[in-house]
């Protein structure tokens, strides 16, 4: 909205096309396929109708092309006075009805199911650690000896009552900096800390990942949360759900 808000509707359109047709190509060119727009949004799926054993690392692929893409696009835009553009990927794994939907005069190839809410959620999810690729744990399984994750939260998403661990996804298998792995090693301490509710050993964990990886946003968000958590203590029976109030 702020985007739309800066510019004219026909630089606009111009502009999404554009960032559209990147994403959506490299969607392809994994044998995914493009269900439909949302606005700038992007709903795709890959296993149907060409089913692949490894659906969920071609997910998982496409996501990190599609963000490495973009961070070029990015830079040509900033440097030719357009707006910064970056975009939130969520990711889940699992069974769903895939085929012809609709009314009978008219209908659309798509998908429906519970696996499909989830993730729409994750997608949304990434706005409350300040990262851009969400992938659940459903996902994270079938692709853990093929790419780089760290475990994240446990979070129960509006509409969707079981809690999910989430990941976020970073690169290929032995794509990740010797600083990015000390620092996750440091985060995942932080985590476990976090969730004994070791609110002050677990900010000092957080807080030495920004030695490795200065700035990190999720860091920033749990030492933000182990200072209120300290103030407000949750109840004796807490579980570590995260709840997300918004999608």
């Amino acid at each position: 909205s702020t985007i739309s808000e800066a510019m004219e509707p026909e630089d606009l359109v111009t502009l999404l096309n554009v960032y559209l047709t990147e994403m959506s190509d490299i969607v392809m060119e994994y044998g995914g396929t493009v269900d439909k727009y949302e606005g700038d949004a992007i709903i795709a799926f890959v296993g149907a109708p060409v089913a692949y054993e490894n659906h969920a690392v071609r997910a998982c692929m496409l996501s990190l092309d599609m963000q490495a893409r973009l961070s070029v696009l990015r830079e040509q835009w900033l440097s030719e006075g357009k707006p910064k553009i970056l975009n939130r990927i969520g990711l889940n794994t699992g069974p769903m009805v895939v085929g012809n939907m609709g009314s009978e005069k008219r209908f659309d190839y798509t998908m429906m199911g519970n696996a499909v809410n989830l993730a729409a959620r994750l997608e949304g999810a990434n706005k409350n650690y300040g990262m851009f690729n969400c992938i659940s744990e459903f996902t994270y399984e079938p692709t853990q000896d093929e790419v780089e994750a760290r475990e994240m939260d446990l979070i129960r998403v509006m509409g969707i009552k079981t809690p999910v661990r989430i990941y976020e996804l970073v690169a290929l298998k032995g794509e990740l900096s010797e600083d990015h792995t000390k620092g996750f090693a440091y985060f995942a301490k932080g985590l476990e800390l976090y969730r004994d509710q070791q609110w002050d050993e677990a900010a000092k964990y957080f807080n030495a990942v920004n030695k490795f990886i200065p700035g990190d946003p999720p860091s920033e968000k749990f030492i933000e949360r182990c200072r209120n958590m300290k103030a407000n203590p949750p109840p004796t029976d807490w579980d570590g759900v995260f709840e997300a109030t918004s999608k």
